[in-house]
């Protein structure tokens, strides 16, 4: 299972919310990010060139 408390983390980091990824991705994308589920790669690519940061930045694979 993907998790993406990483994500949570740099966005606290870089003095950033949760909702300020809504200017690059859609709200019911940021809900499946908070409850963990699948989203398209094409928003993680949003999502790094936003933060300039890498996939594994943001995310972490872990076994169920």
């Amino acid at each position: 299972m993907i998790k993406y408390y990483k994500l949570f983390d740099l966005l606290n980091r870089k003095n950033l919310k949760k909702t300020d990824l809504l200017n690059i991705i859609s709200a019911p994308t940021l809900a499946k990010l908070g409850k963990g589920q699948n989203i398209q790669t094409e928003a993680i690519d949003k999502i790094c060139k936003m933060l300039n940061c890498q996939p594994g930045d943001i995310m972490e694979y872990q076994e169920n």
